[in-house]
């Protein structure tokens, strides 16, 4: 968009104003503007003699850093939401489990059903204690760049002991005593029957 010119009554009209008009600062000289900044120097640039992209870089490692919590930091972290005393007997396998349930070698789906079903009829039963055995799992060599998990059972029982129907069963998931199966058991503590 291009600006217009100003027409002759336009400018004559401007004049009229202009001679009229009183300065609000008489004391500063009429050619006294904003004073124009400084411009920076230029440094000249610096040269790099033989210097080629890459050339400091460490040859590609394939490394596995996973940064998220192991599973039994997770359940470690947890917060207690049974007794302190009772959890510290736990953890050392001081109690003892009143029931116990295999689920090592069986499918997702059944694994499932059989977790859910262990679970509600315990808590009906009365019992506080009961012990979930899932298997550690089979450690797998993989190329793959994307992180497999070892045990898919190990990894998702504690998951569904946390979502409904399990979860108004279920006061403590904790990871069970190296005497009742370590890293490849939960110690499941129940709410009381209602």
């Amino acid at each position: 968009m291009s600006r217009r010119k100003l027409r002759p009554e336009e400018i004559e009209l401007w004049r009229q104003v202009a001679e009229t008009a009183e300065r609000l600062h008489p004391e500063k000289g009429r050619n006294e503007g904003p004073k124009p900044r400084p411009k920076p120097e230029k440094k000249p640039a610096r040269r790099i003699d033989g210097f080629t992209v890459g050339q400091n870089t460490q040859p590609f490692a394939r490394t596995s850093k996973n940064l998220s919590p192991t599973l039994s930091e997770e359940l470690r972290s947890a917060p207690v939401r049974m007794d302190k005393k009772a959890f510290t007997k736990l953890r050392r396998g001081k109690l003892r489990p009143e029931a116990r349930i295999d689920l090592h070698g069986m499918t997702m789906d059944r694994a499932h059903g059989a977790l859910t079903a262990f679970i509600l009829k315990s808590q009906a039963q009365g019992r506080r204690l009961v012990l979930v055995i899932t298997g550690k799992g089979k450690e797998r060599d993989s190329d793959s760049p994307i992180p497999v998990q070892r045990g898919v059972l190990r990894h998702q029982v504690p998951h569904w002991l946390s979502v409904p129907p399990l979860a108004q069963a279920v006061l403590q998931v904790s990871q069970a005593h190296i005497s009742h199966g370590g890293e490849g058991a939960y110690y499941v503590y129940l709410r009381r029957g209602r």
